[in-house]
């Protein structure tokens, strides 16, 4: 009996993890930074989450719908952009703005180069950097209502690494470093406490969504330049003034959920350690040497950005190719 095989072009593994499973996952485990966003800073966060993932889920109809393209609203991934923008975004922000945000990062960043797999940075990160150029004010205006739940800092309406850097120290100041990890600080919604962040990023690495070369070598290196800075400034080594630096500002989300992006971040083993090398020093170079209290939404646009030239520097030799003849 003849029997009719279907050959199919490669790869042949088939596995039962979909991009709408991932998404799914990534949603789930941002949830703790989202619940704990909206408690801290009440309502109006809650209304800048929903705005954000709303609108971004409508551009994507839109955008396809528009120029008759297949709906991919299905598969989370706008979900997932509007969901990380709204937890970048200021508690107080008006709500307009986190969906221009949601715009430029669905349209210009994502569909216009391709859709999802295509875009060359993360399109989160891109609409972040495009509303702290376009309205800088409002994008670094971290004044909280009457009931908010956290610590006052030193310099009023400033995160503790505003505090920090105006200060060159934080012992002794109003926001102890239990604070900054508990999450009872000034911040964007989503970027306080530490602690949800890291439960969020045991639900990633549990189920298998993301492993720890690129979030351990980019906090890592972040920590070496840190401890070296110290030393080299004649501060000595602080350790108040390093788990500052760790747990406040953007290090823990980016380090665990947008550097961690499949699109943007190297397939290769040996480019993703380098590439969580160059996040750690670019990070710590605009923290500790520029103007800018934070530095991590720009150090991981800037290292998608050399994402294609890590991969062919550190793409692994073929099998059967590379060595000596006899």
């Amino acid at each position: 009996m003849e029997r009719k095989l279907n050959v199919s072009s490669n790869p042949h593994i088939r596995d039962c993890m979909t991009t709408e499973r991932i998404m799914q996952l990534v949603v789930i485990a941002l949830l703790p930074s989202t619940l704990f966003g909206i408690w801290n800073f009440g309502f109006h966060a809650f209304l800048v989450i929903a705005a954000t993932v709303l609108s971004s889920v409508i551009f994507e109809w839109l955008y396809d719908r528009f120029m008759h393209k297949p709906n991919t609203v299905g598969d989370f991934s706008a979900v997932v952009t509007g969901l990380l923008l709204a937890l970048n975004m200021p508690p107080q922000i008006p709500l307009w703005m986190p969906v221009l945000g949601s715009a430029f990062a669905i349209i210009v960043v994502k569909q216009l180069f391709g859709g999802l797999g295509q875009n060359f940075m993360n399109p989160a990160l891109g609409a972040r950097c495009f509303l702290m150029i376009s309205f800088a004010s409002q994008m670094t205006d971290f004044s909280v209502s009457d009931n908010f739940r956290g610590v006052v800092d030193t310099v009023t309406g400033a995160t503790p690494l505003a505090a920090l850097k105006a200060q060159g120290f934080i012992e002794g100041s109003s926001v102890p470093v239990k604070n900054l990890f508990l999450g009872n600080i000034q911040g964007t919604i989503g970027e306080t406490s530490a602690l949800a962040i890291l439960i969020g990023a045991v639900i990633l690495l549990v189920f298998k969504v993301i492993d720890l070369k690129i979030p351990l070598t980019y906090i890592g290196s972040f920590t070496v330049f840190v401890i070296c800075y110290m030393f080299a400034t004649g501060m000595g080594f602080d350790g108040n003034y390093l788990l500052s630096h760790l747990f406040g500002g953007g290090l823990m989300l980016g380090a665990w959920f947008m550097a961690t992006d499949y699109v943007t971040s190297p397939i290769t083993p040996k480019g993703q350690i380098v590439y969580g090398c160059c996040l750690g020093v670019i990070t710590a170079v605009f923290r500790l040497l520029g103007g800018s209290a934070e530095g991590v939404s720009y150090a991981i646009i800037f290292c998608n950005l050399l994402v294609p030239l890590i991969e062919r520097a550190t793409k692994p030799t073929a099998f059967g190719k590379g060595g000596k003849k006899a």
